[in-house]
């Protein structure tokens, strides 16, 4: 009997199983809900979509860092962020990340070429020399100013000179280029791109002069002024009007030798601008460095002319010189002027310095820039001009003193023709015989 009652009510629970248990869902969420009505708050409301959402206080949500927010027509500053007091400043080491020193970086300008000056200046300021005319060492003229030895004997050739303190016992090269002031864009590459220790020669007529005289020393190199002199095929080469001549009258020359001293300032040494003719004349030569010398300012020859009276001239003056061992670029291909960047090599070594003298073609800038960067890891050393003129200076002057100081070599004088013929001819008897010279 119950086997057959369970035969016939397992289909109907089955099928109502579903039914019982939503059934049994809903009086419990029923319960659920009169539980919460019967104990909890009566007056909860659903938010409302129709009058917004207000955002929490700032003060609550974010209290430590106290973010104040305030309309833009209140505060120029929409934006306002309170340090926690107590509380130490962190700053990286070595880098400066302070607002007034980047405001002021960016408030400088934004103009590339003053960018561009403001970069060069930094990176110059190290070597950088004293801006010309220094206190004492100038007078004004009618022409302008022009080079003097004050009272406390202080020279132009020393003053404006660029310091070195190089290893005295290192092969020792100098260069200078010549020509400069004439061509902007070759001027400016050889300011900004050849080592400071390299002197700059400047023409006298270049416009703006004393511009770039100051770029010049302003990138550390030392400045030398070109004196025009005449050359063998004058006129028909002709430096310009204020060209000394092997023959003018000496007050002429003297006159146009201040014409170029008074074109600018700063300047250690003065340098020849052609001169093959002028250089070769003795008179003129020690007049134009008495001159020269008589105003504290150094001379440098390229070298292009007679070693021999440009030497007695200088020593009749006692005015400080040199003369170039090589000029770079008479022939002024690569080729040429690699061969003589080789050759101040070897009479560096040779003779502890050598001094080259170029002129401002591209091609002489850029190869000597180049050979520059390297001179070091070959045993040498850079100097300006006017550390190789002192150094030979001094050489000259204690191998001078050396021979002051050398006993003169005895004389042997022989009597016999001094001797009675009978006294003569008896000591040549007696004479032994010359040896055999084996011919």
């Amino acid at each position: 009997m119950p086997s057959a009652v369970l035969r016939h009510v397992e289909p109907l629970l089955t099928i109502k199983a579903p039914l019982f248990a939503g059934l049994g869902a809903a009086v419990l969420f029923g319960g659920v809900i009169l539980s919460v009505a019967v104990f909890g708050e009566a007056d909860l409301q659903p938010p409302l979509a129709r009058g917004g959402v207000a955002p929490a206080p700032a003060e609550t949500v974010y209290p430590a860092a106290e973010l104040r927010i305030a309309p833009a027509e209140d505060d120029p500053l929409p934006i306002r962020f309170i340090e926690p007091e107590g509380v130490e400043e962190a700053h990286l080491p070595g880098v400066d990340d302070r607002f007034e020193t980047a405001r002021a970086a960016t408030t400088t300008g934004s103009d590339p070429a003053d960018a561009e000056a403001r970069h060069a200046a930094s990176a110059n300021s190290a070597e950088a020399l004293a801006p010309a005319p220094l206190p004492g060492l100038t007078e004004n003229t009618p022409n302008g100013p022009l080079p003097v030895i004050p009272p406390n004997g202080l020279r132009a050739s020393r003053a404006y000179a660029r310091p070195f303190h190089g290893d005295p016992t290192a092969p020792t090269i100098a260069v200078v280029i010549g020509g400069l002031g004439l061509n902007r864009t070759v001027t400016q590459a050889a300011i900004d791109e050849l080592p400071p220790e390299i002197a700059l020669s400047f023409a006298p007529y270049t416009r703006d002069l004393q511009t770039w005289v100051d770029r010049a020393r302003a990138a550390g190199h030392e400045v030398l002024i070109e004196a025009p002199m005449e050359p063998f095929d004058y006129p028909n080469n002709d430096p310009g009007p204020q060209t000394l001549l092997a023959d003018a009258p000496a007050a002429d020359n003297l006159a146009r030798l201040e014409w170029i001293l008074s074109r600018t300032t700063g300047y250690f040494a003065v340098s020849n601008y052609l001169g093959a003719r002028f250089s070769a004349s003795e008179p003129a030569m020690t007049q134009l460095l008495q001159g020269l010398e008589s105003r504290g300012v150094a001379f440098l020859h390229d070298g292009a002319g007679r070693r021999t009276v440009i030497d007695s001239a200088a020593r009749a003056t006692n005015v400080q010189y040199a003369i170039a061992d090589r000029v770079l670029d008479e022939d002024p291909s690569p080729t040429a002027i690699d061969n003589h960047l080789l050759t101040l090599e070897a009479l560096a070594l040779q003779n502890g310095a050598a001094l080259g003298a170029g002129f401002s073609y591209p091609t002489t800038v850029d190869h000597v820039r180049d050979w520059a960067r390297t001179l070091d890891t070959r045993g040498y050393q850079l100097a300006p001009p006017s550390a190789v003129m002192a150094r030979r200076r001094l050489q000259a002057r204690m191998e001078a003193e050396a021979r002051a100081l050398q006993p003169e070599p005895e004389q042997v004088i022989d009597n016999r023709w001094s001797r009675p013929p009978a006294e003569a001819s008896s000591a040549a008897e007696h004479a032994p015989a010359p040896a055999a010279s084996g011919h």
